[in-house]
């Protein structure tokens, strides 16, 4: 997959090699739940019934981030991460998007004209709620009149799973109350995420508990604090493993700001500097502070043992 930038206005001689009759999925994709991945496929259906490349456009920073709404100035999925999953769909480009606030005060009207048409587009694919231009007033009905009949557009309606409508606002909503079988069934897969090990304070070593200690590539959303049981992905090993997020009360760090420190059932290497995948497949408790120390060891032990149980039924 190619992944291509471009920023407002676009540059004549960037536009020359990147031009063409295309579909393109266009939103903002962040979860790339399973209402994204139903854009995305209808978009890949469509170029490959007309022999045309596919191609989604995306936006960075989140538009609503740029807007003033601080929360999501998290991501549900990351830069990084969404090209990895993209380009496992099988996309053929993918356009990253600066959103800043020349692009922001375009009209919808501009934006097709100066955005959309001068790419060369073939067909639009969008979401039912997809809104463009300043203060979003371009919505679905109005890219399909903008259009003029210079490339299609098709509306993709609400997903829903059990009655209820997939959205990235509901999987944030379950990932703060700790429901993570919703976030999983919503996303498709499990919530992960991605860091670099970095030194700790080493208390788990000496509590009988080594963990590595990640510090988190990007901005992602950050679940409610407690333990989990999860997957690690470690130099393309998976393990299973427990992980703490949050701020050590028991140790009265006068953290603020959440650490994320995974516990690996059967492994004992050092990782300092590598990078680590983690899965968040199931939450098992509050954080919570403990009177002593031995108290705390005994909860650790009866977290692994109950994330090992979940893992084995997961499994």
């Amino acid at each position: 997959m190619q992944i291509i930038p471009i920023s407002y206005p676009m540059d004549s001689d960037r536009l020359a090699q990147i031009v063409g009759k295309q579909v393109v999925a266009i939103g903002d994709f962040d979860g790339v739940h399973l209402g994204h991945q139903e854009v995305i496929g209808r978009a890949m259906l469509t170029a490959k019934n007309l022999g045309l490349n596919s191609a989604i456009m995306t936006f960075y920073p989140h538009p609503r981030a740029v807007m003033g709404q601080d929360k999501y100035v998290e991501s549900l999925t990351p830069t990084k991460k969404k090209m990895e999953i993209f380009e496992s769909m099988g996309i053929n480009h993918a356009y990253i998007v600066t959103f800043d606030a020349s692009l922001m005060r375009l009209s919808p009207e501009q934006f097709v004209d100066q955005v959309l048409d001068r790419l060369g587009v073939d067909s639009v694919i969008c979401g039912f709620d997809f809104t463009f231009g300043f203060q979003g007033k371009g919505t679905p009905d109005s890219l399909c009149e903008l259009s003029h009949g210079k490339f299609s557009v098709e509306v993709v309606r609400p997903f829903h799973m059990n009655g209820e409508k997939v959205s990235s606002t509901r999987i944030r909503e379950a990932l703060k109350l700790g429901e993570m079988d919703t976030v999983t069934r919503l996303l498709g897969r499990p919530y992960s995420l991605s860091g670099t090990v970095v030194d700790g304070a080493k208390r788990g070593r000496t509590l009988g508990f080594p963990t590595a200690n990640l510090q988190l590539e990007e901005p992602y959303v950050s679940p409610v604090n407690g333990v989990y049981a999860i997957k690690a992905t470690v130099r393309g090993e998976v393990y299973q493993g427990v992980m703490n997020i949050g701020v050590k009360p028991t140790f009265e760090t006068g953290e603020l700001k959440p650490s994320f420190e995974a516990h690996l059932f059967e492994f004992s290497e050092q990782i300092y500097g590598e990078t680590v995948m983690v899965e968040l497949i199931a939450f098992l408790r509050p954080e919570r502070k403990f009177t002593s120390l031995e108290d705390l060891v005994a909860q650790i032990k009866l977290d692994a043992a109950e994330a090992k149980r979940k893992l084995t039924l997961e499994a």
